[in-house]
């Protein structure tokens, strides 16, 4: 199975983060970070920019990397490999707005401190995204469903 490029967005404003919901119809109430698979011939910053207004209808301006994290399904071969950006918002999410692809079920703000009554991943996103961690990489972190 090929290795999976993706991108992910850092995106705080007054001190909340942005997440989505990725999984249907409520299967899972794991929450990440907006982004996704890499398009050839497009600059990781341009695909991180179409990916997050797809998911949520933002506009942001992609910064500096500040996390490469690791996926893996040891029971499937699966491996993606996400290069998190921080990212400054130019136009917030739109209320009702709908993933044209159909990823993305929901999005929401969090302030830091709901962090501990959600599920996340991966495990370093809250450390990374309010400072506590200038930069990070995670090595083959076991897929949560």
């Amino acid at each position: 199975m090929p290795l999976r490029l993706a991108v992910r967005a850092l995106v705080l404003d007054k001190d909340r983060l942005l997440l989505v919901n990725a999984w249907p119809e409520g299967t899972s109430d794991l929450w990440g970070a907006p982004g996704g698979g890499v398009e050839a011939g497009a600059s990781l910053p341009a695909n991180l920019a179409r990916e997050v207004e797809e998911e949520t209808g933002a506009a942001v301006a992609v910064g500096v990397p500040c996390l490469v994290n690791e996926f893996h399904d040891p029971a499937t071969g699966w491996h993606q490999v996400d290069v998190f950006f921080r990212c400054r918002l130019l136009r917030p999410p739109q209320a009702g707005w709908k993933d044209p692809a159909g990823v993305v079920t929901r999005w929401r703000w969090f302030a830091r401190a709901e962090f501990a009554a959600i599920r996340w991943k991966p495990d370093r996103l809250p450390a990374v995204a309010w400072g506590a961690e200038a930069a990070a990489y995670d090595p083959l972190e076991p897929i949560v469903r």
